[in-house]
């Protein structure tokens, strides 16, 4: 059978969808991609889309065509990348449309480059086809590259991980330390004789020592502890199963269906110690600690500017601390940081992000560690910076270096009071005493 080439196509569908059951193109999600398309032999084409694409929406009558045409030689798939990004990341997606091929090595795609047209994609598919046939009638085989698995074998190219990194559970030790606990828990149930899971190993490995003290990740020797197993009607191997944060109990598990190497592993897990942290606050920048809490440790930081509190009353200001709120809520597996500050408060922050003298409300989102920010131009409203959040979730944007190198120390000030801002009161001149001169 021959082994999968996959056409990674970043760009998408609107919002229902570019692809309907009824077309030949196959819907993918995480779990489905690494079952059909890694760790099959078949040839495939997929496209990773965004529903809000216009160049993905052109391509999709092509597409189908080539699906159809394509249909019993080579599957074609589709992955809505709005909805499944973890999907695309291993790939480098980031532009939409991207086509890749995936060929006998599943680890190394190739770029397609060619038409966007029902042809060129059934041209570079069969091209695909002769290059896999050819290496197996030169000897060369070849394999997919993917696969599950556990205990030992190659990386992959993952960062290398620390083996007791994984934590080991019995039979005696699983209700103490599991159940016993309000952590994150990931566990892979193996068999020292399972090939998929010495495969599996060093991913695991990899992927316990980048999530360690974020979330638990061990491993159950199943066909030694078969009171535990038997406990999940482990079956086949390996099963990882994901117990969430909070309290916990046998019902508590629920199966992992994300890829298997340690990237996957990680951003699905980082993904779900996302969902069970509280949305983010938006805090105001009244000292250098506030400002440091909100970027320092972060990937990104959203710091806004807001009008003067005599330009923009508290009702005006909260509807805009309303607005970032909600972007914070819906953007919160980011795991952002979110501050404010009052035009002029902060002057050097200004100066550094280069908001002075650009008008307010402004914005720019910033990553510290780099010393680099990305300023917001669109409008000021909920569509605008939802629309720039977007672009940066994709890694789109252009940067600028800090002004300085890196963040200034901000100034302490009070925190604002909730009420409107009030003139100052004008001082009475008393001028009875003033004697005035009637000449002119």
């Amino acid at each position: 059978m021959y082994r999968s080439i996959v056409f990674l196509l970043g760009c998408a569908a609107v919002s229902y969808g570019l692809y309907s059951p009824s077309d030949d193109v196959i819907d993918l999600d995480a779990s489905s991609f690494n079952r059909e398309v890694v760790n099959s032999d078949d040839l495939w084409i997929i496209e990773f889309y965004a529903p809000w694409c216009g160049h993905c929406q052109q391509l999709a009558p092509e597409y189908k065509k080539a699906a159809t045409a394509l249909k019993g030689i080579a599957k074609v798939g589709a992955v809505d990348m709005d909805k499944h990004q973890s999907v695309g990341g291993p790939y480098n997606v980031r532009g939409f449309p991207t086509i890749k091929v995936f060929g006998a090595n599943k680890n190394s795609p190739s770029d397609y480059n060619g038409a966007r047209s029902a042809s060129g994609l059934v041209d570079a598919a069969l091209n695909g086809l002769r290059q896999i046939t050819s290496a197996r009638l030169s000897g060369r085989g070849g394999s997919s590259g993917g696969g599950s698995g556990s205990r030992g074998g190659s990386s992959g190219g993952s960062k290398p991980g620390n083996q007791d990194d994984v934590i080991e559970l019995t039979d005696s030790n699983f209700e103490k330390l599991v159940y016993g606990s309000d952590d994150i828990w990931l566990v892979e149930f193996f068999a020292p004789w399972c090939g998929h899971c010495k495969n599996l190993a060093p991913q695991w490995a990899s992927a316990a020592t980048e999530l360690k003290g974020k979330v638990k990740v061990a491993a159950v020797d199943a066909t030694v502890n078969t009171v535990v197993a038997s406990r999940f009607g482990i079956r086949g191997y390996p099963t990882i199963k994901y117990f969430p944060a909070g309290a916990k109990d046998q019902n508590s598990a629920e199966e992992y269906d994300g890829g298997r190497t340690s990237g996957d592993i990680v951003r699905w897990a980082l993904d779900k110690l996302a969902e069970n942290v509280p949305p983010p606050k938006v805090e105001q920048i009244t000292s250098s600690k506030v400002l440091e809490d909100a970027c320092a440790e972060k990937q990104l930081c959203i710091v806004a500017f807001l009008p003067h509190i005599l330009d923009c009353q508290s009702k005006c200001r909260n509807d805009y601390i309303s607005v970032l709120s909600e972007l914070g809520a819906k953007y919160k597996k980011k795991m952002w940081g979110w501050a404010w500050s009052e035009a002029g408060q902060q002057s050097k922050l200004e100066d550094a992000l280069g908001i002075g003298g650009f008008g307010y409300p402004a914005m720019a989102a910033v990553n510290s560690r780099k010393g680099k920010y990305s300023p917001f131009k669109g409008s000021f409203g909920q569509t605008g910076i939802d629309e720039f959040l977007k672009a940066l979730s994709f890694g789109r944007g252009s940067t600028v270096p800090i002004g300085g190198g890196k963040l200034p120390e901000a100034a302490d000030i009070d925190a604002w009071d909730g009420k409107d801002g009030e003139l100052p009161k004008e001082e009475e001149i008393d001028l009875s005493d003033v004697k005035l001169d009637d000449e002119l």
